[in-house]
């Protein structure tokens, strides 16, 4: 039986989570259109470092993974958009140096390390598999969004983040319904909602956008 308080810092990061993308999802509706606010990515460092250890805490390798795999690119994303540097210093030691201490514990650990997450008898392998996928389907969404960030050299959240976002957010979500994780659960429950608006802003968007061009490509064609 997991001890309470693991349940407690695990729902901890998905109010963060949460947080992160209400705030987004409110801007982005204020705007009209998908925005990227810094408050995204600096909720998504201190999040995304409270999930790694709930996934440790828990040994459950899947959500491990897929914090490990996507943390950087949070970081990355508030470098391309000049805030890094302006984080207080013993932040940015804190935040280059826990994932680091975490995965010295992981390696060599008397418990909750690599040993126990794939001995964990409560984790059948077709789970393990099926929620690692997941895992690494949700992390692809952050290196597709950092790379077509880095070719537009500012953060952006493209219609494509949010497609691969419902895929692995899906995924992970019965997961969560499998392994009986309120914290994977709630987490999603919201997370699949807020990727379908961000979808059918990116796509009006698209439209009103394809609606002016041809309107353009009429109004230049001679009138009889």
């Amino acid at each position: 039986m997991e001890h309470w308080w693991i349940f407690i810092l695990g729902f901890f990061a998905q109010i963060l989570f949460f947080a992160r993308v209400t705030v987004q999802w409110f801007m982005s509706e204020k705007s009209g259109k998908v925005v990227s606010p810094v408050i995204f990515w600096q909720i998504s460092v201190i999040a995304s470092l409270l999930l790694l250890w709930y996934g440790i805490l828990r040994n459950d390798f899947a959500i491990v993974l897929g914090q490990l795999a996507v943390y950087f690119i949070y970081i990355r994303n508030l470098q391309l958009q000049r805030q890094w540097t302006k984080l207080p210093n013993w932040f940015k030691v804190f935040a280059w140096t826990t994932p680091g201490i975490s995965l010295i514990w992981m390696l060599l650990g008397p418990t909750h390390n690599f040993s126990t997450f794939f001995n964990n008898q409560s984790i059948p392998t077709t789970l393990l598999v099926w929620g690692s996928l997941g895992q690494l389907t949700f992390t692809l969404r952050f290196i597709y969004q950092w790379i077509y960030s880095e070719k537009q050299k500012q953060s952006e959240l493209p219609i494509g983040f949010w497609i691969i976002s419902l895929v692995g957010a899906a995924m992970i979500f019965s997961y969560g319904i499998i392994r009986l994780d309120p914290v994977l659960i709630t987490g999603q429950s919201f997370g699949l909602i807020v990727y379908t608006r961000n979808l059918m802003l990116c796509m009006d968007k698209r439209s009103k956008l394809m609606t002016k061009v041809s309107t353009r490509v009429i109004n230049s064609l001679p009138q009889k």
